[in-house]
């Protein structure tokens, strides 16, 4: 995790200023309307700076709409404001002062250049879905935020799966902050907790349960459904992947290992990299067999450091019913950080939801707003 001081008379280091403005003397800023956009103009219509900061959102699905209602509760406290949103499906919308919940899109923009250019946001924050092979198109909308000296919020695990440390470098050279707490654990403290409650802290390694779609499905089939009844039950809780083998084979769970690796061991690894094995030749007969041996059946991620590098792997493990990773039940997830100083500390997300997940979104966003 980074802390960068800005470039002095760079467009963040501008904004840094400002920023302290607005917190003690609420100086207006004011914009202008030119030929349809919105810029920094001669007063037309003042806009104070407690309004907070302006945020360009890249997608808008569950999680986006989801975030949206948070700042919306908690307006009076964090008047924070989504002056552009861009989607595939709908298309793309900007209002300078705000956007509500259900904004009217009009035509999508014609690259992620032109969206960020036109939306006049200081934090862009990426919630597209996940490619777990490539990481992409969210890198390159990483990028280009970068680019035009905005800071960056991701939900989305797969740039940090597959390019953490070039976009932290990027970021730093960028003088913006760069944060994604809810890439792996749904909003539950990772990487903030980290960096800012373990200090000198040297992690070993790591364990954890962190598909909740396999969890289910492993459920289900423990219960005598087929696997594929196991999936539609998971889909209809709105937790599997839009592609149901990422969660199967272990592909999802293998992009947050990586994610994990690259942020806390500096491992600098693909989910490619990851020896995985999913759940996909499981049987239900073989889940019960093993549960009337009061065995389960759990997707186990483990990371660990040797002397040879980062050793990642993904399996479907059989455990004990007692140990403590086949004790979460539901949608419940499980890390548990191996270090020298303090043992074994984890963090635990009790059957989150798509709220929790926006919550990681909103803590970043607060990280930001304070320490830039």
């Amino acid at each position: 995790m980074i802390r960068m001081e800005p470039r002095r008379g760079s467009l963040c280091a501008r904004r840094r200023e400002t920023r302290s403005a607005i917190l003690t003397e609420h100086t207006p800023l004011c914009i202008a309307a030119e030929d349809g956009l919105l810029a920094v103009g001669e007063p037309a219509e003042p806009v104070t700076l407690a309004d907070g900061m302006r945020l360009a959102l890249i997608g808008y699905g569950n999680v986006g709409r989801a975030f949206a209602r948070l700042l919306e509760a908690k307006r009076s406290q964090y008047p924070f404001r989504i002056v552009a949103i861009h989607t595939l499906r709908h298309g793309s919308a900007y209002a300078l002062r705000g956007l509500p919940l259900e904004p009217e899109f009009g035509p999508p923009a014609a690259s992620i250049d032109e969206f960020l250019d036109r939306s006049q946001a200081e934090v862009a924050i990426e919630l597209t879905s996940l490619n777990p092979s490539t990481g992409e198109p969210a890198t390159t909308h990483i990028r280009a935020a970068f680019a035009r000296g905005m800071h960056v919020i991701t939900a989305n695990k797969g740039p940090i799966a597959h390019s953490y440390a070039a976009l932290r470098e990027e970021a730093a050279r960028a003088g913006v902050a760069f944060r994604f707490e809810s890439t792996c654990m749904d909003g539950a403290p990772v990487f903030n907790m980290v960096r800012d409650h373990l200090p000198g802290i040297v992690i070993h390694g790591f364990t954890g349960v962190l598909n909740s779609t396999t969890k289910v499905i492993l459920e289900a089939m423990r219960r005598g459904l087929t696997m594929e009844e196991g999936i539609r039950e998971a889909q209809r809780m709105g937790i599997a992947e839009t592609d149901a083998s990422y969660d199967i084979d272990g592909w999802d769970a293998a992009a947050k290992t990586a994610a994990l690796a690259n942020v806390l061991l500096d491992a600098r690894v693909t989910p490619l990299d990851v020896d995985r094995r999913g759940i996909g030749r499981l049987t239900p007969e073989r889940v019960q067999e093993l549960a009337r041996k009061r065995k389960a059946v759990v997707l186990v991620s483990r990371a660990r450091r040797t002397k040879t590098g980062v050793k990642l792997r993904v399996r479907a493990e059989v455990l004990d019913e007692t140990d403590i990773l086949a004790s979460l039940k539901g949608t419940s997830n499980l890390l548990l950080l191996h270090t020298d100083l303090m043992g074994t500390v984890g963090t635990v997300s009790m059957e989150p939801r798509v709220e929790q997940t926006a919550y990681g979104v909103f803590a970043d966003l607060i990280d930001i707003a304070r320490t830039v």
